[in-house]
């Protein structure tokens, strides 16, 4: 016999007459106290990261199941698979047909793909698939330890979504584990920005379906704009019968039903900080001459008497003089220019513009556009674009054709949109760091993952200089010793702008190179896949730090394997852990070092002029307190940037529990 209560939880994460066509978790509002519980509940989380025990169990269960199968044929498997699919559709997620699974999954990948799942891979999956967040070693192998979660979802009849950072992962894992599933006898289909509504629809009618988060969540918010307010589920079901309007047909999602999600620090966390804005353009001639003048004004105030810049919270403040300046100049006579308010925001916008975004660091220009950049990965975003004009001033600023403004049509915080999915899974390679947060927002307990093997990344001691001349100068030497010992180096740089600059020292110095960022994008598979080499030199931004993997030529292993060298510290230890994990994957040899300089952007914004200028100073190359002394002062730069983002993450969550109460008469927030 099996268990009701399973079979019911099961059906009510799948489309049908328990969860309705367009299933997804009602949200709601937690009270003071409820939330304070909840914030204790992920601390006591973080203590049992660590326990191993039961996951051990599962995977020896796994073992043993799986062990009559590699001696059957294609045919005794095809018998087996139809009769778990029908098991699993009728008694539910219980855990001996996952069991099961996992072991029918493991054999038919090492025939289907030529990879068969570790022990470590197969906890990985099991946690995934019970609504955990795995923390896995980068390079353990977290792309084929999701199929089995969504393989054994998907077998059970639960639309399966599988998110990642960008677009380049997606289709690559798509295409790599898609014969896998079809195997399975499941579908696979993914979604990309430049894929028309026909084709997301086809995509996310699939069994399993990799795309964004971004790409999901704004899908998503389209079909909130389709359902309006007749959102009822028993009026969606019934809708096909009584009238030709049916809307079903027109959703592109089924409803967000198990999402596994990739990276899901990065994604869950790192940018959780924006809310998502879906718009539409509206004719805004007036509107671009408006910005130019403002870009105009901009140009013509002083910083420090007419404005005041913080980088650290990059925010502008229009001083009392630059007040006073703006409200004495004849200024046409439009009503915008006319109220003081709208006016001065327009300007601070401008600064902003002019003196808070740089050019190849926060955007690129790229055929006569604007691309943004985005921070935490390196990568552009060619579908995003900043909000209330700022991306048309960034577009004067830069000569480029202005592009129309955008009239907002929803808007969506990933909090929000995450806690939604009737069940949520991750992985990632750094989360313990931000174990409560997970917790308390997503109710996602994280679990680490025990290794495959034994780790041999070697950490070198971190040198931080005091100018950023002195510490390029260190890098060059570096790379060359590395490069004639026959060993490959990965140098990971803030910036595009920083990683020219490198590149153009390393030409100079008559290293033979490769550069990876935002503007090779199209090539980063083929330069990813070399950086492995014998001496082969890469230089890159975040883009090389997640879901890439280099492998090792012949024979570099036996010269130590990959070193990495971190050329400037990120905006948490959890992204410089990603940098340094590029090296010593899977029990091969390796290293890292943390080669930085007071000047560095993050140390200059986060540390007091004073205290860098004294340590610049007193510095001394032999002086083992001095060196511990900068590298402490780079950490705590560091950790000011965490603070503060995570101080916006909670801004932005109470900013949604406020507009959620404010418009609780209309019945949705969106």
């Amino acid at each position: 016999m099996f268990s009701s209560s399973s079979t019911t939880a099961t059906r009510a994460l799948r489309p049908g007459p328990i969860s309705g066509r367009y299933p997804e978790r009602c949200e709601r509002e937690k009270g003071r106290i409820d939330r304070a519980f909840g914030a204790l509940a992920g601390t006591l989380a973080r203590l049992s990261v660590n326990r191993h025990r039961g996951l051990h169990k599962i995977a020896a269960a796994i073992g043993r199941q799986g062990q009559p199968l590699i001696h059957e044929d294609e045919a005794a498997l095809d018998v087996q698979l139809l009769q778990l699919r029908r098991a699993l559709r009728l008694q539910g997620l219980r855990k001996h047909l996952c069991i099961e699974a996992f072991a029918l999954i493991r054999e038919l990948a090492s025939r289907a793909i030529g990879q068969r799942h570790y022990d470590s891979q197969l906890m990985g999956g099991w946690v995934m698939l019970h609504g955990q967040l795995a923390e896995m070693e980068t390079g353990e192998g977290k792309t084929l330890a999701a199929t089995l979660a969504a393989a054994a979802a998907a077998l059970a009849g639960i639309p399966v979504h599988v998110l990642t950072v960008n677009e380049y992962l997606v289709q690559r894992d798509a295409v790599s584990m898609g014969p896998l599933y079809r195997a399975l006898g499941l579908t696979v289909g993914h979604v990309t920005q430049d894929m028309a509504p026909e084709q997301r629809r086809a995509a996310y009618a699939s069994d399993i379906t990799y795309c964004t988060n971004k790409q999901v969540a704004f899908d998503y918010l389209r079909d909130r704009l389709l359902l309006g307010n007749n959102r009822s589920r028993m009026r969606l079901q019934l809708e096909s019968a009584y009238t030709d309007e049916n809307r079903r047909e027109r959703f592109l999602l089924r409803g967000l039903c198990f999402a596994i999600v990739d990276e899901a620090d990065s994604v869950l966390i790192d940018e959780a900080r924006t809310p998502l804005i879906l718009t539409r353009a509206i004719d805004s001639a007036a509107e671009h001459r408006v910005y130019r003048q403002a870009l105009k004004l901009a140009q013509a105030l002083e910083n420090g008497r007419d404005f005041l810049l913080d980088a650290t919270q990059r925010s502008v403040q229009l001083a009392l003089e630059g007040q006073r300046k703006l409200a004495g100049l004849n200024l046409p006579g439009e009503g915008l220019w006319q109220n003081a308010r709208r006016r001065e925001e327009l300007v601070c916008q401008a600064l902003h513009a002019l003196h808070l975004l740089c050019k190849d660091r926060d955007y690129l220009v790229r055929e006569n556009k604007v691309v943004i950049v985005d921070a935490n990965t390196g990568r552009t975003m060619p579908d995003r674009s900043w909000e209330r004009g700022l991306h048309q001033l960034v577009e004067a600023k830069e000569g480029c054709p202005l592009t129309e403004a955008r009239e907002q049509l929803g808007r969506l915080t990933y909090q929000r949109f995450f806690r939604r999915y009737l069940r949520l899974g991750g992985m990632t390679g750094t989360a313990r760091e931000v174990g409560s947060e997970l917790w308390s927002v997503y109710g996602l307990r994280v679990r680490r993952i025990p290794l495959h093997r034994p780790n041999q990344r070697r950490e070198w001691p971190a040198r931080v200089y005091p100018r950023a001349e002195e510490k390029w100068a260190k890098v060059i030497p570096s790379v060359t010793a590395l490069q004639n010992q026959g060993r490959p180096v990965l140098i990971g740089t803030g910036s595009v702008a920083d990683s020219d600059l490198l590149s153009r020292k390393l030409t100079a110095a008559g290293i033979t190179h490769q550069v990876l960022n935002a503007r090779q994008d199209k090539d980063e598979a083929e330069i990813v896949a070399a950086a492995g080499r014998k001496g082969q030199v890469t230089v890159a931004t975040n883009m090389a730090g997640r879901g890439t993997d280099i492998p090792l030529a012949d024979g570099v292993a036996e010269r130590g394997g990959l070193h990495v060298i971190a050329a400037c510290r990120n905006e948490a230890d959890r992204i410089d852990r990603q940098l340094s994990g590029r090296c010593a994957r899977q029990g091969d040899p390796g290293s890292h070092q943390a080669i930085l300089s007071l000047e560095d952007e993050l140390v200059r914004q986060n540390c007091h002029p004073v205290l860098i200028k004294f340590l610049s100073r007193h510095w001394a190359t032999d002086n083992w307190f001095q060196r511990k002394l900068n590298c402490y002062v780079t950490k705590r730069a560091q950790q000011r940037i965490v603070r503060r983002h995570r101080d916006a993450r909670h801004a932005l969550l109470r900013h949604d529990r406020q507009t959620g109460r404010t418009l609780a008469f209309s019945g949705h927030g969106e």
